[in-house]
């Protein structure tokens, strides 16, 4: 006897993002902290970001960018079986995040679950739907990374408060003929557990801002190749690297490393700031729909963060532009 799977692969159909209102300029934080515009630029690459209203939740933000996603994917969300919310920042520890966006969307009882490896969270998830579909588990997925980091930022700690920002990005992931993510490399490096924290005793995002840009420089690109090996493929098919948007200082570099520096860099951080596990899906999603990145072309996604984890995939980009078709 021989049991039955799933499909032979899956695909990304459609993408979406939420961003709140309000936006930050480095001036405004200059107004209110010792930095300037000149420093944090110099430091960060960063020119604005946004930050949540306080009505505005974790589950609230993922929810807005999954309803984009399948706004653009033209997707039935009764075909959604499997939700997934990468987050560090939920406010509820009960129920979880991704139970919010179903009943939020009114979806057909899916499968519900967090996951909470901070920065690599979205490839974190991606690769668990990716394997999902792939086992029978599941036939279209909701993956979706969302944070509020700002309710979780020392204001008085300007080596942090100049990066932390908030929103969401999500894909819409199905079963597919041909195999378009290709294999999650994850792992984690344990000597660095405590390099990125948010907990006890002041419950705010704190880092080891050397020993983080250290591991980045030295060791991300080393794990982007392998992603691009495990996908059958080599640096000169990747079209497209979107790494988690922690620094511009650390994308420049790492894209360098990994050969990638003429092709598209997403650097979607110098406008929205670090949002950990919403940075990856943000910044693709909002260069897709800006037709910054094109249909149908290999991408490699690369996060890393607290706790100290890392993951990266290579995806192909939807078949269709953002103002094309796509049927679920």
């Amino acid at each position: 006897m021989r049991l039955r799977t799933g499909s032979p692969g899956a695909e990304i159909v459609g993408m979406g993002h939420f961003q709140p209102e309000r936006s930050v300029s480095n001036d405004d934080l200059a107004a209110v902290m010792d930095t300037s515009d000149e420093w944090i630029r110099r430091r960060t690459g960063i020119l604005t970001r946004h930050l949540a209203s306080e009505a505005e939740t974790v589950a609230s933000m993922a929810t807005a960018a999954a309803r984009h996603a399948l706004e653009t994917a033209a997707c039935d969300p009764r075909d959604i079986d499997l939700v997934i919310v990468a987050t560090t920042t939920a406010e509820e520890r009960s129920p979880n995040t991704a139970g919010r966006v179903a009943a939020g969307l009114d979806l057909a009882g899916p499968a519900v679950l967090d996951i909470n490896t901070a920065c690599s969270g979205f490839e974190y998830a991606l690769g668990l739907a990716d394997q999902s579909i792939r086992s029978g588990s599941a036939s279209a997925a909701l993956v979706i990374g969302s944070e509020k980091l700002s309710a979780f930022t020392d204001r008085n700690d300007r080596s942090t408060a100049v990066l932390t920002a908030d929103g969401a990005g999500a894909a819409i992931v199905r079963a597919s003929d041909e195999a378009r993510i290709g294999p999650v490399v994850w792992g984690s490096e344990p000597s660095l557990v405590d390099a990125v924290v948010i907990g006890p005793p002041s419950n705010t995002f704190r880092q080891s801002g050397r020993d983080v840009f250290r591991w980045a420089i030295g060791k991300a690109a080393g794990h982007g190749q392998r992603a691009i090996a495990a996908a059958g493929m080599t640096t000169d098919d990747i079209a497209v690297l979107a790494c988690h948007q922690a620094n511009l200082r650390i994308i420049e570099p790492v894209a360098e490393a990994l050969g990638l520096s003429t092709k598209i860099v997403v650097t979607d951080v110098t406008e929205s700031g670090n949002t950990s596990a919403a940075s990856v899906p943000l910044g693709l999603s909002k260069w897709w729909h800006l037709g910054k990145i094109p249909p149908d072309v290999p991408a490699l996604l690369l996060g890393f963060g607290g706790g100290f984890t890392f993951a990266g995939q290579v995806v192909m980009t939807p078949r269709k532009s953002s103002q094309g078709e796509t049927v679920c």
